[in-house]
């Protein structure tokens, strides 16, 4: 089987104001480096209403509709922003984990890489914040719960931030287990490792500025990937954000482009021993733009090259 890459051009519409690091050309980089890729190309559908009402309440979205500008832009916390196209984008990504879900457990395709933006990992049941809309990572798993009935998922967030939205909107959710590396200190201020869930399914694993791979390797060597074994997932979603790279300006961890292939191998490792090589990926940071491309290819590739 191959693997699929899910994006819209709608993704390209949600505008920031100048300056911003979540720029239109994050996304256009990335598809720049894919290009050449044999890949499944889908189109991200429109999550459904009922899809983001899995993980969020009806208000949080009666709110952002309300907020979505028809011109400029709203802001909506101290650095998230919402344009004019920006909503209908938010539901792409959304659409493209739940998409990507559905082709992987259907048997269409190996795994499946969403190329999308707004990211998600830091929207919480009712607060948009750190760039995120709707909690796409954690939707993914709750649909994959709850729509295809699994018992277990596992979601595995190596963005240099804090996933702590989708700490929040899994707490209470005791068939998924959620992994996340984060440097610490670093905004949004979350991730000890003592906040562990409401069922003891949370794994943070806090890494010091300035470390690399011998650090990194450490932590998934020996504890995310004895837990993920332990847990023995039907299902592993990636939280596959690039800010941890050595080049990136918004935080200074040391990985470098190989370090992004080597965890996506071992999770596909692990995927093909655990739950038939399934994998669904969804992107979240990485603001260097060369640093970003170069390393979603790296991971992209590695999800080609996965086993069965």
């Amino acid at each position: 089987m191959t693997t699929a890459l899910i994006t819209h051009a709608d993704c390209l519409n949600h505008i920031t104001p100048d300056g911003h690091p979540e720029q239109v050309a994050r996304l256009e980089h990335i598809l720049h480096a894919l290009d050449p890729l044999e890949l499944k190309r889908v189109t991200a559908p429109m999550a459904a209403e009922d899809d983001i009402l899995r993980i969020h309440p009806a208000s949080y979205l009666s709110d952002l509709r309300k907020a979505s500008p028809a011109e400029g832009w709203a802001q909506i916390d101290g650095d998230t922003f919402m344009s004019p196209g920006s909503l209908d984008a938010a539901f792409r990504a959304a659409g493209a984990a739940v998409r990507g879900v559905d082709m992987v457990l259907g048997g269409e395709v190996q795994n499946a890489f969403a190329a999308v933006r707004p990211p998600g990992h830091h929207a919480e049941t009712g607060t948009a914040m750190g760039f995120c809309l709707f909690g796409n990572a954690a939707l993914a798993a709750k649909h994959a719960l709850d729509h295809h009935g699994l018992s277990r998922v596992a979601v595995v967030d190596f963005d240099v931030h804090h996933g702590n939205g989708t700490q929040d909107l899994l707490w209470d959710e005791p068939r998924a287990l959620v992994i996340t590396s984060q440097q610490m200190p670093l905004w949004p201020g979350s991730g000890r490792p003592d906040e562990d869930g409401a069922h003891g399914t949370i794994l943070n694993m806090p890494l010091a500025p300035g470390s690399g791979r011998a650090e990194m390797q450490a932590a998934y060597e020996g504890q995310a990937f004895p837990r993920l074994r332990a847990f023995k997932p039907e299902l592993i979603l990636i939280s596959a954000g690039f800010d941890a790279h050595q080049d990136d300006p918004l935080a200074s961890l040391n990985w470098a482009t190989a370090d992004f292939a080597w965890i996506t191998a071992e999770l596909c490792k692990l995927a093909s021993d655990l739950c038939q090589g399934r994998i669904v990926s969804t992107l979240e940071g990485g603001y260097d733009l060369n640093a970003l491309a170069a390393a979603t290819r790296a991971h992209v590739e590695e999800l080609i090259k996965a086993p069965a």
